[in-house]
């Protein structure tokens, strides 16, 4: 299998850790998103949206979308819970994490460590929104080890990855005691650096 990614983003940091995870054989291949290599004809003849992440499986079919991808890789693993109903809460959450989460945290990291921008010049949406999603994630973990029960899944990967840099886009996450324990736990648990 071929993973095509970039180390800085959390949503292809989410491919790699599952696939590290499940103890699978791959080759990564580094793209720079910065110096738009994820537009190139060849990238976008692999994937015509040209984001990162995006596989070739070893049947040679492409792949892409982070949450699809780690679904695929997981299938039969104990990241995704056998309960129908905790599958489907599992599911929540990762559709909850690219139409809530993602957008403000990711997007505020983006624009703070990438482009430069200062923290107090962010669009206030996206500040508001990212505390939100912040404060839902403390809310629910305060009760919770793990955001699907007591055992890590695909739902703790899919909000990790942004969460746990979430201070680099302005966020800190002092006051969110809880989400830090989280992030420890799922970090120990996959074996995160």
């Amino acid at each position: 299998m071929r993973i095509f990614g970039d180390s800085k983003s959390g949503n292809c940091l989410k491919v790699k850790w599952v696939a590290d995870s499940l103890g699978l054989s791959y080759d990564w291949i580094e793209v720079d998103i910065l110096k738009g290599e994820s537009r190139t004809p060849d990238y976008l003849a692999m994937n015509p949206a040209g984001q990162v992440p995006a596989i070739i499986l070893d049947d040679g079919r492409p792949l892409a979308q982070s949450n699809a991808i780690i679904l695929h890789l997981a299938e039969g693993s104990s990241l995704i819970p056998a309960d129908p109903y905790s599958r489907a809460r599992m599911l929540e959450w990762m559709f909850w994490e690219q139409y809530s989460h993602e957008p403000y945290i990711a997007v505020a990291r983006f624009q703070v460590r990438y482009q430069g921008r200062p923290v107090d010049e962010l669009d206030s949406r996206i500040v508001e929104r990212g505390a939100a999603a912040l404060a839902r994630l403390e809310l629910t973990l305060k009760t919770s080890r793990f955001l699907v029960g007591e055992d890590v899944s695909l739902a703790d990967v899919a909000l990790v990855a942004y969460t746990r840099v979430a201070h680099e886009g302005g966020f800190s996450l002092t006051d969110y005691r809880a989400v830090q324990a989280w992030v420890a736990r799922v970090e120990a648990a996959l074996s995160i650096r």
